[in-house]
């Protein structure tokens, strides 16, 4: 039960957002009882702290597997980017502004993971890359994993890159080919460009 009161209060938070979802709209959901999810986890916040930490952890699972197939560092991205844009749904809620809004200490462990999964993917990806000669020998590698990981946080606050203007599919899209043109070497573009064309037939 409370495997799939996570899963169904993480599809609802990124659909509808946290602050706007009640215990009372999970239940009528699920068709249980508001006791039975007081039960588990016995407030709110507490259940979308359970829910963040368990989406995370399905997200660093599924990256890890893509990272695991080895692939060419510019696919890698790609593919990783894909199973991202997948699981968030487009987050119409703008779950990461809301988080840090209402409930900034859940915000703040989240984002201290995020920052170490990707920063260890980055700069193994960095590297991959160099080694195989589709990124550029001279990167600076610190400065890139971390601007790369400002960037994926900066393409979700909407004050900014505001909904009627950008869907997070367009933005992550437009992110990783941002990142990939500034690193690869001739070689390396060929296979990016490949991919995009592969990607616009989609």
């Amino acid at each position: 039960m409370k495997e799939q009161l996570l899963s169904k209060a993480a599809e609802m938070f990124l659909t509808l957002g946290v602050k706007s979802v009640t215990m009372d709209e999970i239940a009528a959901e699920m068709g249980i009882s508001k006791k039975t999810i007081y039960a588990h986890f016995p407030t709110k916040t507490k259940l979308i702290e359970a829910t963040a930490l368990s989406f995370f952890e399905t997200i660093s699972a599924g990256i890890q597997e893509i990272r695991n197939e080895d692939n060419d560092a510019i696919e890698e991205l790609f593919q990783i980017k894909e199973f991202a844009c997948q699981n968030l749904k487009d987050e119409k809620s703008s779950p990461q502004y809301q988080l840090q809004k209402y409930y900034p200490k859940i915000y703040a462990t989240i984002k201290d993971k995020q920052k170490h999964v990707l920063e260890e993917l980055t700069t193994e990806n960095l590297e991959k890359g160099i080694a195989k000669g589709i990124y550029r020998k001279d990167l600076p590698v610190r400065f890139l994993t971390r601007i790369y990981f400002i960037g994926i946080l900066g393409i979700k606050d909407r004050e900014i890159f505001g909904e009627e203007e950008f869907t997070t599919k367009e933005l992550t899209n437009m992110h990783l080919e941002y990142h990939l043109r500034a690193i690869v070497t001739p070689k390396g573009l060929e296979k990016l460009e490949t991919l995009l064309k592969s990607q616009d037939k989609i």
